[in-house]
């Protein structure tokens, strides 16, 4: 929940820094990032409760293992969709689109 928290706030100020000469398409591939990164996160906290009280430590293992997959696959999902909306304006403002690299 911490990683949440901290994310959220990160996210905040990002986007206020980036508001700056955004377009609506930029704002639009944000939120929708946001909402893509929200669900991951939701998810990999459902995981990570369940590896809380899965009886063995292999499958505590694997739950853990599982929730750091979704949160990541989350991420880059987030990304190309951030990184898609920053280049539906021609480039216009590519310098506050995120980098997959």
């Amino acid at each position: 929940m911490k990683k949440f928290a901290i994310a959220a706030a990160s996210l905040f100020v990002l986007s206020g820094v980036a508001a700056c000469g955004e377009s609506a398409a930029d704002k639009a591939a944000e939120k929708q990032a946001d909402a893509i990164e929200a669900t991951g996160e939701a998810r990999a906290d459902q995981l990570e409760a369940q590896a809380a009280t899965a009886p063995t430590e292999a499958q505590k293992d694997a739950l853990n293992a599982q929730a750091d997959q979704v949160e990541k696959n989350a991420d880059r999902k987030a990304d190309r969709v951030e990184q898609q909306g920053g280049n539906a304006d021609g480039g216009m403002t590519t310098s506050n689109t995120p980098s997959t690299h």
